[in-house]
């Protein structure tokens, strides 16, 4: 059983939950837009470098590591990231100036997903010099999460321990989604030949692709998830080779946005579509697939012994670039993320920490 540290009182000290909120208002007043977030990780390494904590850094990710971490132990991950989509023209108030109003702190990524990086932050420092620990912990601040970027998260587990499993955290008002919907773009392109619109000439190309629109407007996927549902497809883009009124198009694509359950791989979806449509199917990407925890898992089960709720979620995450099980779970509602004049309740942030802690000690004493 591990054993405690300096917070033995943890219900009744405020120091955690201080320093979180002290950190997260930092965070705020420095810009970190996806690929811009050095500024955010060099704050977060002299956070953690002040309190005598070895930081790693690669790209603009940082990680650190329990103090008594031991390679022959199984590891566990704590991730959330630090930056931020840019703000909209909504904001009534500096999107940059952290401000504390209503037991609310406002400014850019507050609640997407700032509030659950300090809290899992807390969390990493609260058992980091605990000795017996069943499991090592590494604390990863990832970036470039809202662009799905290639040096974010899925760069720094090149160079992390394999790990048993991993708490991801986003807005999810602390409970529990283990399961997550994949994302896949699709280029579809139908060809004919151009031709005067007056004479009638050349093949449409946008005739041609009519019937595979109708095709993705109706066809219904066999395997439904009680967690995420049905497969969704949307096309959301139709464009044509030129602008002219009098030219019939000679090609016209189409931009479709798949939302797949955690029951079809991307690849599996590629391949029905690729069997019912004509037009040429390209994916842009098959990283961010579904994803899911079991419900037995030790976590989830640890979870719903504190009265935690679980479901699947509809958005996309870096829990989807993940090859081990992953619960996503945090502080804050993903209804306000992206909104103008964005938020979290600090009295969401001091439950965040609170319940990250007494999740994982819950697990560690069933070990």
């Amino acid at each position: 059983m591990p054993q405690n540290n300096n917070f033995d009182n943890f219900k009744n000290s405020k120091l955690l939950q201080k320093d979180a909120i002290d950190l997260l208002k930092t965070l705020i007043s420095l810009p970190s837009f996806s690929k811009e977030e050095d500024k955010t990780a060099a704050h977060i390494i002299q956070f953690l470098t002040v309190r005598n904590i070895k930081v790693e850094q690669v790209k603009n990710n940082v990680w650190a590591t329990n103090l008594h971490f031991d390679s022959s132990k199984p590891s566990l991950l704590l991730n959330s990231h630090h930056d931020t989509v840019k703000p909209n023209k909504g904001y009534s108030r500096e999107p940059f100036s952290p401000f504390e109003h209503d037991g609310k702190v406002y400014g850019l990524g507050s609640n997407d997903a700032g509030g659950s990086l300090v809290s899992l932050l807390s969390t990493f420092l609260y058992f980091y010099a605990q000795t017996h620990l069943p499991y090592n912990i590494v604390f990863v601040a990832s970036a470039e999460e809202e662009i799905s970027g290639q040096d974010g998260i899925e760069l720094v587990l090149k160079h992390l321990p394999a790990f048993e499993f991993g708490i991801v955290g986003e807005p999810t008002k602390m409970e529990m989604a283990i399961a997550e919907r994949g994302l896949l773009v699709l280029d579809v392109v139908a060809t004919g030949a151009a031709g005067h619109a007056a004479r009638q000439e050349g093949e449409n190309a946008l005739y041609k692709i009519l019937p595979d629109i109708e095709w993705f407007k109706s066809f219904q996927f066999d395997k439904v998830s009680t967690l995420l549902g049905k497969v969704k497809m949307s096309v959301t883009v139709v464009e044509t080779d030129n602008q002219q009124h009098n030219v019939v198009p000679s090609t016209c694509r189409l931009v479709v946005d798949v939302r797949v359950n955690e029951l079809y791989s991307l690849e599996e979806v590629v391949e029905i579509v690729k069997q019912n449509v004509k037009a040429n199917v390209t994916p842009r990407s098959v990283r961010l697939r579904a994803t899911s925890i079991s419900v037995d898992h030790p976590l989830v089960q640890s979870g719903i012994a504190m009265g935690k709720g679980y479901f699947g979620s509809s958005t996309s995450s870096d829990k989807a670039l993940m090859s081990f099980p992953t619960l996503k779970m945090g502080p804050g509602d993903s209804a306000r993320s992206h909104t103008a004049d964005e938020f979290i309740y600090i009295n969401e942030i001091e439950e965040g920490i609170v319940t990250y802690i007494q999740l994982l000690e819950k697990m560690f004493n069933h070990e």
